[in-house]
């Protein structure tokens, strides 16, 4: 009895040592960028941060929160597997804004780091009053 009550806690140690040995790691090719100059007369513009789950294990988006309305961040919903990748759109609406604009995305995730600072930054041409 004592034996099989040793051998079944041995189990559940090793599989708890798997577990947590188990992450998962997302990498971005890239974390900021600039659209240079952009006309606010032409509308939305938007960039695709590419990542991959380079980890051992499944990969969520929990959430991806930017630091303003005139930013729209697109992301997966699903889990990325690992050796995977996926994909971030951030849209930015320049819309009454005219001038130099920076802006922040904050990605958090179950894996390794848990929050990722995505930027874009770039400048607005004010359209022209008539």
């Amino acid at each position: 009895m004592k034996k099989t009550i040793l051998a079944m806690m041995a189990v559940a140690l090793c599989a708890l040592v798997a577990y947590a040995a188990a992450k998962a790691k997302i990498n971005f090719e890239q974390t900021s960028y600039n659209f240079g100059t952009i006309q606010e007369a032409k509308g939305p513009v938007s960039h695709v941060f590419e990542f991959t789950n380079t980890g051992n294990a499944n990969l969520v988006i929990i959430d991806v929160t930017a630091q303003c309305g005139c930013t729209r961040p697109e992301f997966p919903k699903q889990p990325i597997a690992p050796g995977k990748s996926g994909k971030i759109k951030v849209t930015y609406n320049p819309a009454g804004r005219p001038g130099a604009f920076d802006k922040t995305v904050t990605v958090k995730t179950n894996g390794s780091p848990s929050n990722v600072r995505l930027k874009i930054k770039g400048a607005v041409t004010p359209k022209n009053k008539r």
